[in-house]
């Protein structure tokens, strides 16, 4: 493993009063084109079952859990955290906030209203990649992912549509009408800025300012469009496995398969931000077991908790495999892992501590970090989504309802 890479001193300047001593984000130095890194985050609709997911011990020396035993091979690799959330509550309404901090019924008092980890991230790669960002999901998704203007992204759900976007080129009739479109959305915006700039000799100093942060989405909407014509006629790269057709599939082998797709988009370069969203629909019937959701439900039954330990160990597995995969490649250490849920416990409809888990990176993961519980002292887990996008290369300086980053102490 290469040597371990940290962030500077003045990604640690918070106002939080507490510090959380991190000696993988303290003793990091930035690789020299951060642009490089990979983000991968992964999220589940109904959460991880507590008593499955969280070690009983902090540290390094914790006795895994069900939920964590098939990550073994990688335990150096990984952080657990204990008491992180975001404050946020309404059961399956909130699960979308995992990556945001924000709901999006309350995103309209934000600056950047409820724009996610992963779209944040695709914003700083920008026209580097064929694709800021490759956004999966298993049936439907769990609304993880949300641009600056508050839109929900929502995934790709079929392995084959996936697998054409990456590798297969499109006839010339198709770029030809993808090209017409571009430049009708061209010609929107010139004349849009133009109407601005008339008013904008109209305004008074606080319109002027409201007026600016428009006039500069507009810009990164047009940058963008140059992004799609400058990728429009290269050629994608060459498949190393065979053609994914389009057809019915068990939600346990797209699973794996969308994991295997998303190390090929990964590893090709066509993009550096990825997702996968695993929603309520999945079907464990597959794994000779009763619905999902009513399975998560379980009221503390030990029969439903312990079909609750087969569902998600099996997720956990292909993880797993994922990392294996990346590591085949030689491309994990400069890949960060978000996995983990906008719910804790379904059967409570509980949003706070969240299961969260952070792989790879390049870091010297400190196994189980436990967090403050006092109200008084509690962290929010956006310090540890801007910490995440720091060590991204993303010069941000508040993310979501963060007060800081994620900011280095002495664990007790």
């Amino acid at each position: 493993m290469s040597s371990k890479t940290t962030f500077g001193r003045r990604h640690f300047l918070s106002g939080l009063g507490v510090s959380l001593a991190l000696p993988w984000f303290e003793s990091a130095a930035k690789k020299e084109d951060p642009r490089n890194r990979r983000l991968v985050c992964v999220g589940n609709h109904l959460g991880f079952y507590p008593g499955n997911f969280f070690p009983e011990e902090a540290g390094k020396d914790y006795v895994p859990t069900a939920t964590l035993k098939p990550l073994a091979s990688h335990r150096e690799e990984f952080t657990v955290f204990s008491h992180l959330d975001h404050g946020l509550n309404g059961g399956h309404r909130a699960v979308q906030g995992f990556l945001t901090s924000i709901r999006k019924e309350e995103a309209a008092g934000f600056p950047e209203k409820n724009i996610s980890l992963d779209q944040a991230a695709a914003e700083h790669v920008g026209s580097s990649t064929r694709f800021p960002s490759i956004n999966t999901g298993i049936v439907n998704g769990t609304d993880m992912c949300w641009t600056r203007a508050g839109v929900h992204v929502p995934p790709v759900n079929n392995p084959a549509t996936l697998f054409r976007a990456l590798f297969v080129n499109s006839p010339q009739g198709e770029r030809h009408i993808e090209r017409a479109r571009l430049r009708h959305r061209g010609s929107v915006l010139d004349a849009l800025r133009e109407s601005a700039g008339a008013l904008n000799r109209t305004l008074n100093v606080a319109d002027r300012n409201k007026l600016e942060q428009y006039l500069t989405s507009v810009r990164d909407v047009e940058q963008r469009l140059q992004m799609s014509q400058e990728w429009l006629d290269r050629p994608k790269p060459q498949s190393p496995i065979e053609e994914v057709l389009d057809e019915e599939r068990q939600h346990i082998d797209e699973v794996a398969l969308f994991y295997d797709l998303m190390a090929l988009a990964l590893q090709t370069d066509s993009t550096r931000v990825t997702t996968l969203e695993t929603g309520m629909g999945f079907r464990t019937s597959e794994l000779d077991l009763d619905s999902y959701h009513g399975i998560s439900h379980h009221g503390k039954s030990p029969d439903r908790i312990d079909q609750l330990k087969v569902i998600e160990s099996f997720l956990t597995a292909r993880l797993s495999g994922f990392i294996d995969r990346l590591k085949e490649a030689q491309i994990f250490d400069e890949t960060l892992i978000v996995f983990g849920s906008g719910m804790s416990d379904a059967s409570s409809h509980s949003n706070r501590n969240l299961p969260v888990l952070l792989a790879g990176g390049d870091f010297n993961h400190q196994g189980h970090v436990v967090c403050p519980v006092d109200a008084h002292k509690r962290v929010p887990l956006a310090n540890l989504w801007l910490s995440v996008l720091n060590w991204f290369g993303a010069e941000a300086e508040n993310f979501g309802r963060s007060t800081g980053t994620f900011s280095p102490m002495k664990i007790g």
